[in-house]
């Protein structure tokens, strides 16, 4: 069985940052594209950033140049680092990992922007 874990969430002022991480654990084969997307209140969960297995990225264009999304594939494990943090990007943030045989979403993580 494969869960994702994540982590990082958190209350953070404007302007401020936040790191987040998704772990993927169990019987993985192979991981193809990892992602992350959020969904503020009343609002369509929407893609924030994703990576695919040759490192290629694409952003919402909301978050480019403040967020950056990496991979370490030894461990399984996506981040998303936001900086210049904004009210409107508080969000409940989920990863998304592709893992051939079928894709995950984990359980989410809250980021809120507020002074």
């Amino acid at each position: 069985q494969v869960q994702l874990v994540e982590s990082g969430g958190g209350l953070v002022q404007p302007g401020g940052s936040l790191r987040l991480s998704c772990a993927a654990s169990g019987s993985i084969l192979s991981i193809n594209t990892m992602g992350w997307y959020r969904q503020a209140p009343g609002k369509q969960r929407e893609l924030v950033a994703a990576i695919t297995s040759g490192d290629s990225t694409n952003y919402d264009e909301s978050v480019k140049g403040r967020f950056t999304i990496s991979r370490d594939n030894a461990k399984n494990t996506v981040y998303l680092q936001m900086n210049s943090l904004r009210p409107e990007d508080t969000a409940v943030y989920y990863c998304n990992v592709d893992i051939v045989i079928g894709v995950l979403w984990g359980q989410g993580t809250q980021v809120t922007v507020s002074s």
